[in-house]
């Protein structure tokens, strides 16, 4: 039987910190990478062609998943893994992509648990557990829907789910994850936009008190964030106020 290709895709913005390890993850199952990067004004285009991808270089667009799509349409292989510059594809998974794309299993993508790092330590649970995402797919099987930032990759075809993990560093610090909630509570506060609830008493408790209780309590207990001490507690307790926030932002919008 014929050995299947496998491109990995990935689309970059300044991800000079994170390109070199990413890729060298990479490199122990993909023959080809495929890098979309909207114009980095870091060293990520530099070292990104140093270790043997293919680099497109493109506008940084509001909406990522469209140079996510266009790295996985330049992409050539059998087969694509789709992987974030904050992500690291471990041996045993590496392994696990051979094997499976070698069989030529019936399926057109798989499921990919995800491990992420949170306050020095993969986070075991509290709904950050096993995170799954599509990221393996047959060449021509799979595109993002370009809809929304937590979307999925749209297969043709029946999914499976692939047994070892990816390994997201996404808040390798407190400083990047205060960060990235910035960002998240500017999307959450458009959709509080489109609901428009209005500044008065009702809108005010439900959003500051009653949402973010309830996502406290929904994942340090139904979800059992405490298992994971006091990184599942802050995981939890940040969780809940993210809508708090979100709606101050509303707020001041409107």
């Amino acid at each position: 039987m014929k050995k299947p290709k496998i491109s990995a895709a990935l689309a970059t913005f300044n991800e000079e910190a994170n390109i070199v390890d990413c890729l060298e993850s990479l490199k122990l199952f993909a023959s080809e990478i495929v890098v979309a990067d909207g114009s980095s004004t870091d060293r990520t285009r530099e070292l990104a062609t140093k270790l043997g991808a293919k680099v497109i270089k493109t506008t940084n667009k509001a909406m990522f998943h469209i140079n996510k799509n266009l790295a996985i349409d330049s992409c050539r292989g059998d087969w694509i893994f789709l992987i974030d510059a904050d992500e690291r594809v471990s041996g045993e998974l590496s392994a696990e992509i051979k094997k499976i794309t070698t069989q030529n299993p019936p399926e057109n993508g798989f499921w990919v648990n995800r491990r992420n790092w949170f306050l020095g330590g993969f986070l075991k649970k509290g709904g950050a557990y096993p995170d799954s995402v599509i990221r393996l797919f047959r060449g021509g099987k799979g595109r993002l829907p370009q809809i929304s930032v937590h979307e999925q990759v749209a297969i043709i075809g029946t999914v499976g789910h692939l047994q070892n993990d990816i390994l997201h560093f996404a808040d390798p610090d407190f400083a990047r994850y205060l960060m990235r909630a910035n960002r998240y509570t500017e999307e959450t506060a458009t959709n509080i936009a489109k609901i428009n609830p209005g500044r008065g008493p009702v809108p005010l408790f439900y959003y500051s008190m009653v949402l973010p209780l309830f996502t406290f309590l929904k994942i340090y207990f139904r979800h059992r964030g405490y298992v994971d001490g006091m990184r599942g507690f802050f995981w939890a307790f940040f969780s809940g106020i993210h809508h708090f926030f979100a709606y101050i932002k509303y707020w001041r919008a409107n």
